[in-house]
């Protein structure tokens, strides 16, 4: 564990490159001293906040109280289970595309679709991170937590986990602390099968053709990049939290108004994306809605600005606050409202504040 820093700048440790100061940060690369950090903060009524690769994260100006622990923590264990599987046990503090290279150079197929996707192996059952056609939660058999009730360590199972889109039960809640991930990923020197049309498309296949994991893995990044979507430094326009906004989910009646206001507003032959979500509901796109609501690719003077390559980035253009963000976000997110009548949800954690 490194020394406690105190009053410490936590803007350095996120992506979007604000929020104000943790009273006290830890930083450990041990799972077991991780667990007794928690613990201890515990059995003091500390408050507690944990961390990891800050990607996914919104923190207030004001910072937050008490102690912020990051996590550092390294180490992946692969062997095959019962049905020729090969499960990969990952520590939390694994880097998440580092994770992903490992599998697709070690020709195990189920993750490459989710290759440049910033932060910690510990955040993707959070978030149940998803991108081009595939979701983590898909290949998660298992994680190890900390129940901090109890201070006992847990393994659940994945049907434990509540996986929705872009949800789970751990996420916005604080019962439990993240120590390691269990994936299950099928031996293969081909991915999956590719129904994501723009994946698809850019691979030269048809729905559901396969390619060579290695070969969907660079075409997933050259995507990602090309939307400003894989962090550099180089690029502004990769100061952000990623999609700031979820893929809204409505009941089949809200998507028919929605259809509705769509044809009054744009045209009769106009008609938003739409893709079942399961037990009735549909999934349309928040791009989408917020390009037709008046914010073009960037959009806005200020600090903050939608990204010139992907609408649903936020991004720091520097000199930017946290309420400059928080601001912006709600300009777009009322601006969708009013038009279509559909309330937009962040896809970030907001730490010290609330959306």
């Amino acid at each position: 564990m490194s020394d406690a820093i105190t009053d410490a700048p936590l803007a350095p440790l996120t992506t979007l490159r604000l929020g104000g100061p943790a009273d006290r940060l830890l930083r450990t690369d041990s799972t077991e001293e991780l667990a007794e950090l928690v613990r201890a903060a515990d059995a003091d009524a500390e408050p507690l906040i944990v961390i990891g690769g800050g990607s996914n994260v919104v923190i207030a100006d004001e910072g937050v109280r008490g102690t912020v622990i990051q996590i550092a923590t390294r180490g992946i264990e692969a062997r095959f289970n019962a049905d020729g599987r090969v499960e990969m046990t990952v520590q939390a503090g694994e880097p998440w595309d580092e994770v992903v290279a490992r599998a697709v150079g070690d020709e195990l197929a189920g993750i490459e679709c989710l290759s440049g996707i910033p932060g910690s192996t510990g955040a993707t059952p959070i978030q149940n991170v998803g991108a081009y056609g595939q979701e983590v939660s898909s290949t998660i058999s298992s994680v190890t937590a900390l129940e901090r009730a109890s201070g006992e360590i847990v393994e659940m199972p994945a049907d434990g986990c509540g996986f929705g889109y872009r949800s789970s039960r751990f996420k916005g809640r604080s019962e439990f602390v993240v120590l390691a991930v269990t994936f299950a990923l099928d031996p293969s020197a081909e991915a999956e099968p590719v129904f994501y049309a723009q994946l698809a498309d850019a691979l030269g296949l048809g729905q559901g053709g396969r390619a060579p994991l290695a070969v969907v893995r660079e075409t997933v990044l050259e995507l990602r990049r090309s939307k400003s979507m894989v962090i550099d430094p180089d690029d502004p326009d990769s100061v952000s939290a990623g999609s700031f906004f979820t893929n809204p989910i409505l009941t089949a009646d809200e998507m028919r108004a929605l259809e509705r206001l769509a044809a009054e507003t744009l045209g009769p032959d106009v008609a938003p994306p739409a893709w079942p979500a399961g037990y009735g509901t549909v999934k349309t796109s928040a791009a989408w809605l917020i390009e037709r609501s008046g914010f073009s690719r960037g959009y806005g003077d200020g600090p903050v600005g939608l990204s010139r390559n992907h609408t649903l980035a936020l991004v720091n253009r520097g000199g930017a606050t946290t309420a400059d963000l928080v601001a912006f976000a709600r300009e777009i997110a009322e601006g969708v409202c009013d038009t279509f009548g559909v309330k937009l949800v962040p896809e970030p954690v907001f730490l010290g504040h609330s959306w």
